[in-house]
């Protein structure tokens, strides 16, 4: 069946415009990175490939179910640093899945035959490898020194989220838990260095950097405090929040056990405030760098003075 589905691939690309770059597939995923003709959507490949590999499934399995359960997802690479890291994720995917150690050895995915060690008719190694280097062998060097460093949990978690391979859970929502897809970049970065916390731990990392900022003495807390500050602090909360749409208004009104038509009306307030639009051009990755580094000077200080009282 991998080799019907790879074949389909290679045969959905036999097209002037076209041409398959990466391929992945995984017991429940098919990865596929493509150039496209201009004006052709990528849709046009999920279509050649999905009707087909369906029928393939159902017949090697006569227990009706859906095949795709999962929406088709497609997004552009717009550069080719962003093409090469997604061929790396793509590498380490198949090891984080517990279905090899090491990258090269998952036989259902272009990479070996990139770094030449199988030969697949009809797929052309030289789209992807002349990222690299213009020479094969120089090319097959600087791709295998590219995948060798072990995308970190955090990184993983950042590109599964972007990509729909996971979402995004937390209580921030009517219910106890909630579990929703990521919609932007930036929100995947808040919620990969939210951790096992999801929502309300990137949440959480805005609400420290907007304290730190607001308040260097770091005595401000934004839940119960009741000053002006702190209502200012949790309407650049919710601001920073709907702006990387991490999550809704409402949302973080539920966060703060605050009234959302009161933050509302404090948003509305902050948004015209001139020191607070400055805040909020802020990139979520320097949110998320400045509050991980402060959190961890914090438990410094907190383990060091446990250490001297104890």
């Amino acid at each position: 069946m991998y080799a019907q589905v790879r074949n389909r691939l290679i045969e959905a690309h036999r097209t002037t415009g076209r041409a398959l770059v990466y391929f992945l597939t995984a017991p429940a995923e098919i990865h596929v990175v493509s150039t496209v003709r201009q004006g052709e959507v990528p849709a046009c490949i999920a279509r050649a490939v999905g009707n087909i590999v369906s029928r393939w499934v159902r017949a090697a399995h006569p227990v009706r179910s859906p095949v795709f359960a999962g929406r088709y997802r497609a997004f552009p690479l717009d550069s080719p640093q962003a093409l090469r890291q997604t061929m790396r994720m793509l590498a380490w995917r198949p090891v984080f899945l517990g279905l090899c150690r090491a990258p090269s050895h998952h036989a259902q995915s272009a990479l070996r035959c990139l770094l030449g060690r199988s030969r697949v008719q009809g797929f052309d190694v030289h789209p992807a490898l002349q990222l690299f280097a213009p020479s094969l062998p120089s090319a097959r060097i600087a791709l295998r020194d590219w995948i060798s460093q072990r995308p970190a949990a955090r990184e993983m978690a950042r590109w599964e989220l972007a990509c729909g391979l996971k979402l995004a859970t937390g209580a921030v929502g009517p219910v106890a838990s909630v579990a929703r897809e990521v919609r932007t970049e930036a929100a995947a970065s808040l919620v990969a260095a939210g951790g096992a916390d999801g929502i309300d731990g990137a949440l959480r990392l805005i609400e420290a950097w907007v304290a730190s900022r607001l308040d260097l003495s770091g005595a401000l807390d934004l839940h119960a405090g009741r000053s002006p500050l702190a209502a200012r602090g949790r309407a650049l909360v919710a601001c920073l929040a709907v702006h990387y749409r991490l999550c809704s208004a409402a949302a973080v009104a539920r966060h703060f056990r605050r009234a959302k038509s009161t933050l509302s009306e404090q948003m509305a307030a902050s948004r015209a405030r001139a020191a607070d639009r400055a805040l909020l051009q802020t990139s979520a990755q320097r949110i998320v760098d400045e509050a991980l580094d402060l959190m961890r000077t914090k438990g410094g200080l907190a383990a060091a003075a446990r250490t001297a009282n104890g």
